[in-house]
Formats: C-alpha cells, sequence, structure tokens
C-alpha cells in the first residue's frame, strides 16, 4: 500500500461530522517534549489515534528498532477504544502488538522486560483532568521518548509520511497483573507491622496498589480505590494538596504510619508522615537517599530542577559521597540520565522516583517508590516517618505553582523571563536584596542568592502552564519575598492567568 493511502491528519474537525468522522485529527501541540497528551474529540479523534499508531510504527522501522510493543490503557472511560485505534494503526506498520489490558503505566514498562519486548506505548493521560488522553512510548528500556524522538513522531504523523508493513499482529496477554504483584511480592516481608493508608484518587492504581501492600504484611487502610473514572472526590495526583490532605485527614483518623498516595496511572507517589503532615516528594527523596547511601556509599542520585537543594547541601549526604546531578524535570529527562549515568536511583519533586539496578529497573513506579519508603521504615524500627523527617536540615519550600499559560507562548515566556534574570545576574542587580550567586538554565530558569533562597520558573511539558517552585533554607519570609519576586517577573506577561495553588 503507498505512503499516501491514508489521509494526512488535520489539526481541527466539528464533532459530530462526516469529516469529523472521515479523517483524522491531530493537533500539532499534542506532542510535548517527553509523551503526547490531547483533549479527546476537541484534539484528537479515533481516527487520529490510528494515525500517531501508524506514525509510531514507522518511527520504530526508522530507528531499527524490533517491531514489536507493549500496550495497555488506564481506567478512563475513553482509554480502552482510544487504545484499540492504536493497535490498528500500529498494526498497520507492521507491529506485533502485546496488550496487557487495564494497567498502570509501571506495568506497561514491566512488561517489556517480563515479556522481552523492546518497545512500549501506554495510553494514560496521567493526572489530567477528565477528558484529556495521552500515550507514554519508549523503544529502549527502561527510558522512554523525549523530544528528539517526539519531534519526529510529530513529522511523521503531521506530514502523513507513514510507512506500511505486513507482519502486524495483536495478543492479548492473559493475568499480566499477576505477574507484575508476583515481581514486587516475591520477597520477604516486612518485620514490622505498619498501618498505612493507600490513597489512589479513584485512579487505575486502586485495582492493583492495596492489594500488594497487603501482601507485604501491611495493615492497608484504602483511600478512594474504587476505580471511578469521573474523579469524584479530586484528580488523582499526589502533588495536588487537595489529596495530600485528604490524606492526611485518614492517616490522623486512623493512627497509621504512613499515608501513600498515587496518581492516576500510578507511576507516582506522595507521602504523609504519622502525624498527618504532608512531605513533598522531594524530601522523601533526600530521606530515601539518606537510606540507601547507608548500603550504597557514594552512589549518585539525579534530581530534577523542581527539587530542594539538600541533595547537594544536606552534611549527612556529603560525609557519605553522595553526588547529585541536578536535570531537567520530566520522566523521560530524568529516566534517561539516570540510565546513562548508571545512577543509584532518581527523584523528582513531582513523585516521580526511579530505582535503577539493584534497586529497581529504572523505570518510574510509584508502588516501588511506596515499598522503598516502607523498606526505609523497617530499617529504622525505632523512628516514625515524622522522625525521619524531623533528622533533615530545616528548609522552607513552596508546593509545585502552576498558573496558567497557553502551549502556544509558554515555551517563549521562560525563554524572555530567563533572560532577563540571565541579564540581572550579570549586571549584578541584587534581588529580595541578595546577591544573585546561581543561575541554572537547563530547564527553565532557577536563580539562587546568598542565603540559599532560590526560585524557579519553566514551562510544565505536559499542559497548559508555567511551573513555579521556591525553597529557603534561611527563612520562611525569604521564601516568601521570592516568590513576590519570581511572580513579578511572571506579571510582566499579561498572557499569564491565575495559579492553580499558591503560599
Amino acid at each position: 500500500m503507498s505512503s499516501d493511502a491514508y489521509p494526512k491528519p488535520v489539526p481541527h474537525l466539528t464533532p459530530n461530522t462526516y469529516a469529523y468522522e472521515a479523517g483524522p485529527m491531530v493537533k500539532a501541540t499534542g506532542f510535548r517534549e517527553y509523551d503526547a497528551r490531547w483533549l479527546f474529540e476537541k484534539e484528537i479523534n479515533l481516527m487520529g489515534v490510528q494515525a500517531l499508531g501508524l506514525g509510531l510504527g514507522t518511527l520504530l522501522h526508522e530507528m531499527g528498532v524490533k517491531p514489536e510493543l507493549a500496550t495497555g490503557h488506564d481506567y478512563r472511560s475513553y482509554s480502552a477504544s482510544i487504545k484499540y485505534a492504536l493497535v490498528t494503526g500500529l498494526m498497520a506498520a507492521g507491529v506485533k502488538v502485546h496488550d496487557i489490558g487495564l494497567a498502570m503505566s509501571p506495568m506497561a514498562y514491566f512488561a517489556q522486560f517480563d515479556l522481552d519486548v523492546p518497545a512500549v506505548a501506554m495510553v494514560t493521560a496521567s493526572h489530567n483532568d477528565n477528558g484529556w488522553t495521552g500515550v507514554k512510548m519508549g523503544a529502549q528500556r527502561p527510558v522512554t521518548f523525549g523530544p528528539d524522538e517526539m519531534g519526529r513522531l510529530r513529522d511523521i504523523v503531521l506530514e502523513g509520511r507513514f510507512r506500511y508493513a505486513d507482519g502486524g499482529s495483536y495478543r492479548f496477554v492473559n493475568d499480566f497483573p499477576k505477574r507484575y504483584i508476583a515481581d514486587l511480592t516475591n520477597r520477604a516481608p516486612l518485620k514490622r507491622k505498619l498501618k498505612v493508608v493507600a490513597a489512589c484518587g479513584n485512579g487505575t492504581a486502586g485495582a492493583f496498589a492495596p492489594q500488594i501492600l497487603e501482601a507485604l504484611g501491611c495493615e492497608v487502610i484504602p483511600l478512594d480505590v474504587e476505580l471511578d473514572y469521573t474523579f469524584p472526590r479530586y484528580n488523582p495526583n499526589p502533588e495536588d494538596m487537595e489529596m495530600l490532605h485528604a490524606i492526611a485527614a485518614k492517616v490522623r483518623e486512623t493512627g497509621a504510619d504512613v499515608g501513600l498516595g498515587f496518581d492516576g496511572d500510578g507511576d507516582r507517589c506522595g507521602v504523609v508522615d504519622n502525624n498527618g503532615d504532608e512531605i513533598f516528594a522531594d524530601k522523601i527523596g533526600v530521606m530515601l537517599a539518606r537510606d540507601l547511601s547507608k548500603i550504597y556509599p557514594g552512589a549518585t542520585f539525579v534530581v530534577d530542577v523542581k527539587s530542594t537543594g539538600l541533595f547537594a547541601t544536606d552534611p549527612v549526604l556529603r560525609e557519605r559521597g553522595v553526588k547529585a546531578d541536578y536535570w531537567k524535570t520530566g520522566h523521560s529527562y530524568i529516566k534517561r540520565r539516570v540510565t546513562d549515568l548508571k545512577a543509584l536511583a532518581g527523584f523528582e519533586k513531582s513523585g516521580h522516583f526511579f530505582f535503577n539496578a539493584p534497586v529497581g529497573r529504572g523505570y518510574d513506579d510509584g508502588v516501588l517508590t511506596a515499598i522503598h519508603v516502607l523498606d526505609m521504615l523497617d530499617r529504622n524500627p525505632g523512628k516514625t516517618m515524622a522522625n525521619l523527617y524531623s533528622e533533615l536540615p530545616k528548609t522552607w519550600g513552596s508546593p509545585t505553582m502552576s498558573p496558567h499559560c497557553a502551549d502556544e507562548v509558554k515555551y517563549g515566556i521562560v525563554d524572555e523571563i530567563t533572560q532577563v534574570v540571565k541579564d540581572m545576574h550579570a549586571r549584578g542587580d541584587k534581588l529580595i536584596g541578595q546577591k544573585i550567586v546561581d543561575v541554572v538554565t537547563v530547564n527553565g530558569v532557577r536563580v539562587m542568592v546568598e542565603d540559599g533562597t532560590w526560585g524557579l520558573v519553566r514551562a510544565s511539558s505536559n499542559k497548559p502552564e508555567l511551573v513555579v517552585v521556591v525553597e529557603s533554607p534561611a527563612a520562611e519570609a525569604c521564601m516568601r519575598d521570592m516568590f513576590k519576586a519570581v511572580d513579578g517577573l511572571i506579571r510582566v506577561h499579561k498572557e499569564v492567568g491565575d495559579y492553580n495553588q499558591t503560599i
């Protein structure tokens, strides 16, 4: 069949018309830096998803990757239909597809290893609001696509440069969750009897996480584990204070040892201590780095630019020869950096944690993260989560704050803010009354002043938003001053809207 047999996708079609049903629609901005996200029916239709599958299959051939792929879908009302449209396109490109069914993203990554399959395409919009869909893709386990692969995939799909091939096939892998659960639970149970709140926000993790934690010997208190794609209480996002507050309330009500929250597709984990206090994921990363560095001194940990400065300054980590590598935010960026540096683990403030050999396979798995947290408690039998947290040097940090900003303009705005900060640094200007001592531009701009207070502005890679984080090791007032300074740089741009949350 000729390469132009499938119609070239268009960016917009009106739903419920002949044109909408007869032609593929794919909005270009859905191809993000490290995965794909669209509003279903408004920015992509089923024929557009089919074109995406055909394009992905074409890219696998172009990359010289064996055309064999694992796929699964999250628990949204439309995810299964999107997956089957994707599979149709993949098969038309000659790809052998292994379907693991309803799954969390880490289950699809695990399938690459367990089924010995080189590629993956997981249909999920993660924690995005209902109405969103997306695909997380990779062709070199354990890493997933970054900007180069996503850019090439976008060009193939939007330009209709498809390559048809024979040999495509489909196989449903029966009872695959049992294999994933066995992989995490075929180990010695925890010595310490722990009472654990398992919060899933009615997302896909509800089908798997509680039973895994029970199999490890925990007393599990389920919270919002019923699968409900309307997300009746809140979006399953353990970085969002609404979900963390719900977990905290349940921990205080039940006297649990720890609260664990999983996002919509199960690749992230949030933590609340035994007092019901939320611990931001970057601080959990420091605690885990402390714990793992006892066993693996001199280890390297990759952390994203949104994360606390303690990875570089914590005296315990420095004493153990830990190396901290600050890198670009994004699960594909950190995952690849962990693999390239052969780091022991990677941590993102969003709750994506990547445990590499010998403590993991290098991909992000929220349930495995929870297990590492529980193992940390198990190795410290006389201490609570609150005790371990209190041992960290004190800093005052913000949640991740996200003012709305359209995809079409967000990168340009961040570039302008970055240049303003670089110019201030070059001139010797002060920020919050202090000298600027460091400007990191690996991902947006992270500016630090003399007392260690820092602020970050970057463009979100998967939503029409900016991302703002501030932290101070000196005082809460300094942290708030930095937020005002950073927000002042942002407010010059009228295209930027309100924050989802603030300090």
